[in-house]
């Protein structure tokens, strides 16, 4: 249909208007989305325009678990598109420890109750340039050790004791919420933020992470508050979001934000 129409646009399909197109469009996955998206100009601005068209709201309520959309765990936000993005940066149900498990909403990492182990996971998708942000909350105790951070593919997600799995070697950087340490290379690397008396960690406080690959600098908000850069100099390599626990049955949930706020 539409051969010889000499316009440069994919045949009839091209002149669809944005309603018809927004319709078939949200019968299709994200991996044909993307396919769509380099036809034209006009496909492009169709399926970009509005974050919260019902390509993106039909997508969702296919790829998200109704959990996840009905609860506040993607409060933050602002788009359908940002939802499916998300969960495209979840944590892997296949890249963490055998004592974890990934909840159904698909956002939360269940730890069981294993005695003298401790468990990470990383997310699906790791970063080697931009700027990225994400939330990290634990439901749950923390028990002695409770890290959150970065990791490269080969850090271990799996170690016996009780212990900061992340940082304990060359290839993670992490906080633990409990004793405000930061580590890497199996050594403390001073205390965070850098503050006197700095606030505990409170259950179910939302920490906001930023990784930034061009400054080579991992740093930490809580509340919208700027705790400061933790870590400088990172490797330019893929570096994947994490978290290591070893309370029994406590729960972490990851959300990716994606580029941050300034500000």
């Amino acid at each position: 249909a539409g051969a010889g129409s000499g316009s440069g646009a994919p045949g009839a399909g091209g002149r669809l208007p944005s309603r018809v197109l927004e319709l078939v469009f949200s019968y299709l996955e994200l991996s044909e989305l993307r396919s769509c998206a380099l036809v034209c100009k006009h496909w492009y601005r169709c399926l970009h325009g509005d974050e919260n068209s019902e390509v993106w709201r039909s997508l969702c309520a296919r790829s998200l678990a109704e959990e996840a959309l009905r609860t506040d765990i993607l409060c933050n936000l602002p788009s359908y598109k940002a939802k499916i993005r998300a969960f495209q940066h979840a944590f892997s149900t296949n890249d963490c420890s055998r004592n974890v498990y990934i909840k159904k909403n698909g956002f939360t990492l269940h730890r069981n109750p294993i005695a003298q182990s401790t468990d990470g996971a990383r997310t699906k998708i790791g970063f080697s340039e931009g700027r990225h942000a994400w939330e990290v909350w634990w439901e749950g105790p923390l028990g002695t050790v409770a890290v959150i951070g970065i990791a490269t593919k080969r850090a271990p997600m799996q170690c016996q004791g009780y212990v900061a799995l992340l940082g304990s070697d060359d290839q993670s950087w992490g906080w633990n919420l409990v004793d405000n340490n930061l580590l890497h290379n199996g050594e403390v690397n001073g205390s965070f933020p850098q503050c006197n008396n700095a606030p505990k960690y409170q259950i179910g406080e939302r920490i906001r992470v930023i990784l930034d690959m061009e400054d080579k600098t991992l740093a930490f908000e809580r509340g919208y508050e700027f705790l400061g850069v933790a870590f400088r100099g990172l490797p330019k390599v893929c570096l994947y979001p994490a978290v290591s626990a070893v309370y029994g049955n406590t729960e972490v949930t990851l959300v990716y934000l994606g580029k941050p706020l300034d500000g």
